[in-house]
């Protein structure tokens, strides 16, 4: 069997702890590097093509921000992994999607595994793996294919506003990381806006058989965000209380920032959740007052035309002498009588107001 066609799971069976293997499903493109190297008064910007050029940055006395653009190159991940002496576990880990956020300490460098969240042109969740490596004076960030949420970050860089040009290369993993979950916030926008548009369809109640399909699919994709960004707690508090040279005192107070910002997105997270599991059971009580509104009028009919059954059964008999047969207005007698049962028994119900 082809590997493409192999599950995520599948692809790893049997393989040697450290064996690199890319776990997505992305496309393969050219092979995309950019670099920020700068200091506070200088700065300068590179595309790479190959990389071999990145090899040069390894004691690079300016910061520097090495993005690698497409976990399908493993040969390249894993050359630059060599290059910069990453533990075999890192480098497979930055190509297999699977991995939960993290974040591993070595004597060197610093492993930091997030997730970034948006919809695509469909309105499907897409969860991008994206992996990053701190070193001495270079962050290192490996992500599935083009395109990210960290124009912000690099329009600082170009225009030296804010502190992160006079920062170190801890204060750009936590722009990084800042970014990211910045994008959640917005992320979460939109998805309170389909939460919203599903109740606004409920309350209407607007015939739509898919809505339940709709509901579902929000309670998957609810439980995969949650996943993809739960653990995050536990990756910056780390960080944050880690006693590693890397991380600096000054860079400790915005990542304690940080972490107040993930422990809102969580918040938001498990609000939507309730949400979700409300807008099902009130599609569930939909659908049974709905059942009670039919059930309600079929009761009130077969009430109204029991009495009219029963008189009309008791003058269908087939005995010879029944009193009022022979009755002259007898005929017109039933009826009026009828009439009056079904009236009066309408007038009834309303005063009920079951009708």
């Amino acid at each position: 069997m082809e590997l493409d066609k192999l599950s995520p799971a599948e692809k790893q069976v049997g393989l040697a702890p450290g064996t690199i293997v890319y776990t997505g499903d992305k496309e393969k493109n050219d092979l995309y590097i950019e670099v920020f190297e700068y200091n506070k008064s200088e700065f300068e910007e590179k595309e790479l093509s190959s990389v071999e050029g990145v090899f040069e940055y390894v004691d690079s006395e300016p910061v520097t921000w090495i993005n690698v653009n497409g976990l399908v190159h493993t040969d390249a991940i894993e050359k630059i992994g060599e290059h910069y002496k990453f533990h075999p576990l890192v480098i497979e880990d930055i190509a297999n999607i699977q991995q939960r956020p993290k974040a591993d300490e070595y004597e060197d460098y610093l492993y930091v595994v997030l997730k970034m969240l948006y919809f695509n042109d469909k309105e499907e969740l897409v969860i991008e793996h994206i992996s990053f490596v701190l070193g001495e004076n270079y962050v290192i960030s490996f992500q599935e294919s083009e395109g990210d949420v960290f124009d912000g970050v690099r329009n600082r860089i170009r225009t030296n506003k804010g502190r992160i040009r006079s920062m170190g290369s801890d204060y750009l993993l936590y722009a990084l990381m800042d970014a990211i979950v910045d994008n959640y916030f917005s992320f979460l926008e939109l998805l309170g806006e389909k939460i919203e548009l599903l109740e606004d369809d409920l309350f209407e109640e607007k015939p739509n058989d898919d809505i339940v399909y709709d509901i579902q699919n929000l309670k998957r994709e609810i439980l995969k965000i949650r996943r993809a960004v739960f653990p995050l707690r536990e990756v910056v508090s780390r960080i944050d209380k880690s006693e590693h040279k890397l991380i600096h005192e000054k860079t400790q107070h915005y990542l304690r920032d940080l972490y107040d910002h993930i422990i809102q997105v969580s918040e938001n997270i498990e609000i939507s959740r309730e949400m979700i599991w409300g807008l099902m059971d009130m599609h569930m009580t939909t659908i049974s007052n709905k059942m009670n509104e039919v059930m309600k009028v079929l009761t009130i009919i077969a009430s109204i035309f029991i009495p009219l059954t029963f008189l009309a059964g008791i003058y269908g008999m087939n005995f010879e002498y029944i009193p009022e047969l022979k009755y002259k207005y007898g005929y017109h007698t039933l009826w009026v009588v009828m009439i009056v049962i079904f009236f009066s028994l309408l007038y009834y119900f309303k005063r009920k107001k079951w009708l």
